[in-house]
């Protein structure tokens, strides 16, 4: 049984909402994780309690850190977030986020490009 996008784009969304703004990265592994969860962000190690130990520590230094979705894109079992992440503190960044889910629709695989948001631009489009 595949997965289906629209639910896939669902949870992809709220995992990272849970995970994010609400600093629970814990319970949304727990919810919307598979058996295994393949990192490929480079400054977070791989599997489940990596994750849980990156996100805990980024709600520690980073308070009231916050992620909106702009767009998302859903094709077979991939869900791509086009985000705009504010760090307070820090850079605003825009964010590139594909996770991949299972058959049972749970997330298994993460890649991401992030980008700050510059002062200024050689055009008027902006990144959002």
């Amino acid at each position: 049984m595949a997965s289906d996008p629209d639910t896939n784009t669902q949870n992809a969304k709220a995992f990272y909402d849970l995970m994010f703004n609400q600093c629970k990265p814990r319970q949304a592994i727990e919810m919307y994780a598979g058996a295994q969860y393949i990192q490929h962000n480079p400054h977070v190690a791989d599997g489940k309690e990596a994750f849980i130990a990156y996100f805990e520590r980024m709600a520690l230094e980073y308070p009231g850190k916050k992620t909106a979705f702009i767009r998302s894109v859903a094709q077979g079992n991939l869900v791509v977030l086009h985000c705009h992440q504010t760090w307070p503190g820090s850079d605003d960044y825009a964010g590139m986020d594909i996770f991949r889910f299972d058959a049972q629709g749970r997330i298994v695989e993460h890649w991401d490009v992030l980008q700050v948001v510059p002062e200024a631009s050689q055009n008027d489009n902006g990144l959002f």
